[in-house]
């Protein structure tokens, strides 16, 4: 009876019907190994203990080894694809502490990514802008310190966090939902090519041809937070995804954080929920070290505090000065306040009319001070709010 798992093995269990990250465990602490379990009669699986539907998962096995030979098909297809299994000495420490570690990790890039020192940054995927500023700019300052941005490759929040790290040529690695044959959203695929062309990576536990589905997001989460010393939410609503990434990270004992926004901000919401059920508030990226700090001890590589000369956001330094507005500008810009307004608002609190208005606004939003929310609002920018 063989007692070594093969590459082969943790490919034809992970792809069997109902096997998941914990029948696989229960599977090796019955028998010892997973090739012991393949090769075990069905009667002795059947009497080991198992549930029914995992002693007969092998009645699959045709089917599941054909999926096996397109996974390994893909890892031959070019030197930077690797299939990591629980026993590879590659697997990052890190994820293999949470309950229910994925068994296999299909990686393209580099696979020594996986093993320093994360943070993830997630959020809303409807972000406004000063939300999505926030997000780059945190993770250009923590990139900057040393360490790795992790995130979902979502829209939104995330691509800006990705997008933060490449600007100060830090490390950050994506964790996909699909397949690591397939690129959801398809748009990122240049941002994914980013991301490996700088020394990141990009990880899934699902095999080849595996398509997107909503089923698969929170399994994603759980190895976003898995990955990662803490988890930082910069805007999300009530109902968002990243929320369970932070109750993820909160389950597996890693630290949970938000940005705190406007009461009014309904991708606020999410954040001060978090906030209210355990998620530490933070406010500036050395607020972030600081709680990773507390959590995890000392982190070799890491300075005690961020360098604040990396921003994520260069065209700031160009940006037209709110003070160099003629009065009637700087009356708008004062007129929006700090949170998103609709067009009726604004209009009703400074007396002008629709033309007029859309006029001033497009020539802010162009100047960079004021950007477009959902819902037909304004906001104003980092920029907007210097002044």
């Amino acid at each position: 009876m063989a007692t070594t798992d093969t590459l082969n093995d943790w490919l034809l269990l992970w792809r069997l019907p109902g096997v998941g990250p914990m029948a696989i465990k229960r599977i090796r602490k019955q028998f010892g190994s997973l090739s012991a379990f393949i090769d075990a009669s069905e009667t002795q699986r059947l009497q080991s203990g198992l549930e029914p539907a995992i002693a007969t998962a092998l009645r699959h096995r045709e089917t599941a080894t054909e999926g096996v030979q397109a996974d390994l098909a893909w890892q031959a297809g070019g030197p930077d694809r690797h299939i990591i299994t629980g026993d590879d000495a590659r697997y990052p420490v890190q994820l293999s502490h949470i309950a229910d570690p994925p068994p296999v990790l299909f990686v393209r890039g580099n696979v020594e990514a996986l093993k320093t020192h994360q943070l993830a940054i997630v959020g809303s995927r409807h972000a406004t802008a000063g939300g999505l500023h926030s997000a780059g700019d945190f993770a250009a300052h923590l990139a900057a310190s040393g360490l790795t941005i992790t995130s979902g490759l979502a829209l939104g929040i995330d691509a800006e966090a990705h997008q933060g790290a490449l600007a100060v040529k830090g490390t950050t690695i994506g964790v996909m939902a699909t397949g690591p044959d397939r690129l959801y959203p398809r748009e990122h695929r240049h941002l994914a090519r980013e991301i490996l062309d700088n020394g990141g990576a990009l990880v899934t536990e699902m095999p080849v041809a595996t398509p997107v589905s909503r089923g698969l997001f929170p399994r994603r989460n759980r190895v976003i937070s898995g990955l990662s010393l803490g988890v930082l939410v910069v805007e999300a609503g009530e109902k968002s995804g990243a929320l369970g990434t932070a109750y993820s990270a909160l389950d597996q004992g890693r630290e949970a954080m938000a940005l705190p926004g406007s009461i009014h901000n309904p991708v606020a919401r999410g954040c001060h929920r978090l906030i209210r059920t355990g998620a530490r508030l933070v406010e500036t990226a050395d607020h972030v070290i600081e709680e990773i700090r507390n959590a995890a001890g000392p982190l070799h590589g890491l300075p005690t505090e961020t360098t604040p000369a990396h921003h994520y956001a260069p065209s700031v330094d160009t940006a037209p000065d709110s003070e160099s507005l003629d009065s009637d500008y700087r009356a708008l810009l004062e007129a929006m306040g700090h949170d998103p307004v609709s067009f009726d608002r604004l209009a009703e609190r400074l007396g002008l009319t629709p033309d007029i208005l859309s006029s001033m606004l497009l020539s802010l939003e162009l100047k960079g001070l004021v950007a477009p929310c959902n819902g037909g609002r304004y906001m104003r920018t980092n920029q907007g709010n210097a002044g």
